[in-house]
C-alpha cells in the first residue's frame, strides 16, 4: 500500500515539475532556455549527496549492529547515488558549455569535489568485488561509506566557504534570494519530485535485494 502511494505521489510530482519547468517558469534573460537544465542538475546533485548520506548512516549502523538490513540499505542507496552523481556530472557540463564557454572548470571547488564523490562511490563497489567473503566486503565498503562522507559538506559548502569572483559556478542563489520566486518554486517542486523518485527506487531496490538473498539462501539449502 505504501509503495503504491509513493508511486502515485512520484508520478504526480514529476508531472507537475515537468509542467513548471517547461511552461510555468519564466526563461532566464541572460542564459536563455538552456538555464532550464538548472532544474534537473540541482536535484541530481542533491540526490547524490542524499544517497551518500544514507550510505553513511547505514554503514555506521551496520558496523555497530552487524545487521544485514543496514548494509542492504547502504548498498542500495550507493547504487542510486552513483546514477545521480553521474547524471549531475553529465548535465552540469551541458549547461556550462554555452554559458561559461568551457565544459569543465577545475578552479571551481564544487566540480572536482563532485567528481571525487563519484570516485568514492566507485571505490565503494570495488572493495566489495575484491573481498573474498561477502561479509568482509560489506565491512570494507562500510568503512569507505563512512570516510567518504567527508566529501559531502565540502560539496555543499564549497562555493560558500571559498567563494571568489573568478569562480564560474554560482553561489547559494536560492538561500540568498537571487532567484525569481517562480524559479525558486519550480526548483523546490523539482527537488521534491526527484526526492520522491529516490525514495521509491530505494524501496524497490531494497525489496529486490532481499529477494535475491532469499533465492540465494534457498539454492544453498537445496545443494
Amino acid at each position: 500500500m505504501a509503495r503504491k502511494i509513493l508511486l502515485w505521489l512520484t508520478l504526480v510530482l514529476m508531472m507537475i515539475a515537468l509542467y513548471m519547468v517547461f511552461v510555468y517558469v519564466p526563461t532566464e534573460k541572460e542564459m536563455g532556455i538552456v538555464q532550464r537544465i538548472f532544474y534537473l542538475m540541482v536535484p541530481a546533485g542533491w540526490l547524490a549527496m542524499l544517497s551518500f548520506t544514507i550510505v553513511f548512516l547505514g554503514s555506521i549502523l551496520y558496523l555497530v549492529k552487524r545487521v544485514d538490513k543496514w548494509d542492504i540499505i547502504a548498498r542500495s542507496s550507493s547504487e542510486l547515488g552513483i546514477v545521480f552523481t553521474t547524471m549531475a556530472l553529465i548535465v552540469g557540463p551541458i549547461w556550462a558549455k554555452p554559458i561559461w564557454g568551457v565544459w569543465w572548470d577545475w578552479g571551481t571547488p564544487r566540480l572536482p569535489a563532485t567528481l571525487i564523490l563519484w570516485f568514492i562511490y566507485l571505490a565503494y563497489f570495488m572493495v566489495r568485488s575484491f573481498a573474498a567473503e561477502e561479509s568482509r566486503g560489506a565491512r570494507f565498503a562500510a568503512v569507505v561509506g563512512i570516510v567518504g562522507f567527508v566529501d559531502i559538506p565540502i560539496i555543499a559548502l564549497s562555493n560558500t566557504l571559498w567563494q571568489r569572483e573568478q569562480f564560474q559556478h554560482p553561489g547559494a542563489l536560492v538561500f540568498q534570494g537571487g532567484l525569481d520566486p517562480k524559479m525558486t518554486l519550480t526548483l523546490m517542486v523539482s527537488i521534491f519530485a526527484f526526492t520522491a523518485l529516490y525514495c521509491l527506487l530505494l524501496l524497490l531496490r531494497v525489496s529486490l535485494r532481499n529477494a535475491e538473498i532469499e533465492i540465494r539462501d534457498l539454492k544453498e539449502l537445496s545443494d
